[in-house]
């Protein structure tokens, strides 16, 4: 039924223990969500704090965790950052249309 055999194939071992959660992950989870709340220029640090930890977290095989929080913040460090430039698109074409 079970093959009882250990497995030798070519999956990195995981850390003992339970993961240590990545340093910034609570920092990009943060900026995400100020910058679709409130500062919209938040969402570029977001996104690019975000890249970075998730590559880190994705390079420790499991010693790292966060992975989750980190994820959110990154999107919606995206998500803050597309609604910075679409309310400076509005702001500018009713600044060159506004002379009524």
């Amino acid at each position: 039924m079970w093959n009882d055999a250990p497995f030798y194939g070519g999956l990195p071992e995981e850390p003992p223990g339970s993961p240590v959660e990545h340093p910034h992950a609570t920092t990009v989870l943060l900026l995400g969500a100020l910058s679709v709340l409130c500062c919209g220029a938040l969402g570029p640090v977001a996104w690019v704090m975000g890249k970075q930890a998730l590559t880190q977290i994705d390079r420790s095989y499991g010693g790292l965790g966060g992975r989750s929080q980190v994820l959110v913040g990154y999107i919606l460090g995206v998500v803050g950052t597309a609604l910075m430039v679409i309310t400076a698109i509005m702001f500018v074409l009713i600044m060159l249309g506004g002379n009524a």
